[in-house]
């Protein structure tokens, strides 16, 4: 099968989606035994500090997207788990977006998938962890995507953004006519009064689509931050079984 691409995204920052995209790619690598890049796409660069592999000696995302000269094999790096290769970002992000913008020689929008197509079947998903934003990078990213996931939090702002989010989506369909928002998932739930009942007003009330899975609120998410370890590789948890649950709903969906 040819690599699949899916962006996780959410204009508002909060929402657990960095540890939505780490999670969502070892589940597939760990569980369904699949090879998965996961491209950290945000400059404050928590997915790459999560594997240690934050650096700015080695290449990073930036250089991929700006140096023409750039192969797509000298910026990815393997993390400790075997089937899980990541694209590190820092802050150099910042500069390339201006750049990008800059650079009218070459095609701006399509850089990402470009360079995505050069690898030959070597892994079967793609996982972009996006920055809070609509920037260059995030427009590459989309481009790039086949699927687009968005994680939610339960609270009156719940859907600030998205409105927004879904029009880049079509805007971006001039250049990827395949792109599919194929729908929220509540993070960081806990079973109160507020949560459920929110819950059920998005369920019923939303006119975007939504996974039926809600990612539960745990402690051990926090903890995994700092030991830089999956959820299904740490301690056994609601959340690393949501994921579970998360990611079989979106295979079946597929």
């Amino acid at each position: 099968m040819t690599m699949k691409t899916i962006s996780i995204i959410n204009l508002k920052g909060g929402v657990a989606k960095t540890i939505s995209s780490i999670n969502i790619a070892y589940t597939l690598v760990k569980v369904h035994g699949k090879r998965v890049l996961l491209i950290d796409n945000d400059k404050q660069g928590n997915t790459s500090k999560f594997f240690g592999l934050h650096s700015y000696d080695d290449k990073s995302l930036a250089d991929l997207l700006t140096d023409r000269n750039c192969s797509i094999e000298s910026v990815i790096k393997p993390t400790a788990y075997e089937g899980l290769d990541i694209i590190p970002a820092n802050m150099n992000l910042l500069r390339a977006n201006k750049e990008i913008l800059l650079d009218v020689s070459r095609p701006q929008q399509t850089r990402l998938r470009k360079a995505l197509s050069q690898l030959n079947n070597e892994y079967d998903y793609c996982i972009i962890d996006n920055a809070p934003d609509v920037n260059m990078t995030v427009i590459n990213a989309l481009v790039a995507s086949d699927d687009v996931l968005v994680p939610i939090k339960v609270d009156k702002f719940a859907f600030d953004g998205l409105e927004l989010l879904v029009e880049q989506i079509e805007d971006v369909k001039e250049f990827n006519e395949n792109i599919a928002f194929k729908g929220c998932f509540v993070t960081m739930f806990q079973k109160n009064g507020v949560n459920v009942q929110g819950c059920e007003y998005l369920f019923s009330s939303t006119s975007y689509p939504l996974f039926h899975t809600v990612i539960r609120k745990t402690v051990k998410v926090d903890e995994t931050t700092f030991v830089g370890k999956p959820l299904l590789d740490y301690k056994k948890s609601t959340a690393g079984q949501d994921y579970e649950k998360l990611v079989k709903e979106y295979l079946q969906m597929c």
